[in-house]
């Protein structure tokens, strides 16, 4: 039994089984069963069409799964809404950045901050207390701030921001909800070489605590970051893996690989 193996019978911090999700006659996700150990780094890959976004709309509620179940944490939230995924202590990022352009960085982290203690505020505290006043919230924007290499930057506009930093305050804002698991969905798109080698740095840094599953099509950056890989194709799961497994399986080089060798 491998490291991860090991951890996923002991400590599994996520767990999908039989998830399905069918558009009329078509199924885009197909009884899917994925177990993801605490502390792990899992990347899913695969083909355009395989079915990886509409996996992680399941995983975090914006879409209901067709069948199936989704476990966090032995908690079942496959019923959960979106906001309660996050205060489950799921987070996610997207594949287009979706920071508030009109605001700085720092009040960007800081709404992300705020919006993770929401449900522990009082009424009066939600509405009407000064954003000065919430102390761990600032603390939390402040640490994550650091965490990124932000703090330069912190009272610039996001809408000024390159497109690299853009990207990195939208790991941030992942990061200040103090996710138990966060999902990303291809950070790196777009980026220059040089931007994406910044991006492997940061989750080598930053993340390194989190269990994190990582949608990207990257192969390099994936082999390099990955603990295991699931591979999809056609909604189902091709092979599970470590990378150098991965790259030596005949099926997920048929599939997805093409040639590619670790």
């Amino acid at each position: 039994m491998t490291e991860w193996e090991s951890a996923i019978e002991s400590d599994p911090v996520l767990q999908t089984a039989g998830l399905t999700k069918r558009f009329g006659a078509f199924t885009a996700v197909d009884s899917v069963d994925l177990s993801v150990g605490r502390g792990e780094f899992r990347s899913v890959i695969g083909p355009n069409g395989a079915g990886k976004t509409t996996l992680f709309n399941l995983i975090s509620g914006a879409m209901r799964p067709s069948e199936g179940s989704i476990t966090l944490a032995g908690e079942d939230v496959t019923d959960y809404s979106p906001a309660e995924r996050v205060a489950a202590d799921l987070a996610r990022s997207f594949q287009l950045t979706t920071v508030f352009n009109g605001l700085t960085v720092r009040e960007n982290v800081r709404l992300a901050a705020q919006a993770s203690e929401f449900e522990q505020l009082s009424v009066r505290r939600r509405w009407f207390s000064d954003p000065g006043e919430l102390a761990d919230v600032n603390r939390r924007t402040d640490a994550v701030l650091d965490e990124l290499g932000l703090g330069a930057v912190a009272e610039s506009r996001a809408s000024d921001l390159s497109y690299g930093d853009r990207r990195r305050l939208e790991v941030g804002l992942v990061l200040a909800t103090d996710p138990k698991v966060v999902l990303l969905d291809e950070p790196t798109a777009g980026m220059s070489e040089e931007e994406t080698a910044a991006t492997i740095e940061l989750f080598e840094d930053v993340l390194s605590e989190q269990t994190v599953i990582l949608v990207e099509h990257n192969v390099d950056l994936v082999m390099r970051v990955s603990d295991r890989i699931t591979t999809l194709n056609g909604g189902r799961v091709v092979a599970t893996g470590t990378p150098a497994e991965i790259a030596a399986n005949e099926r997920v080089q048929a599939a997805y690989l093409g040639g590619y060798t670790a």
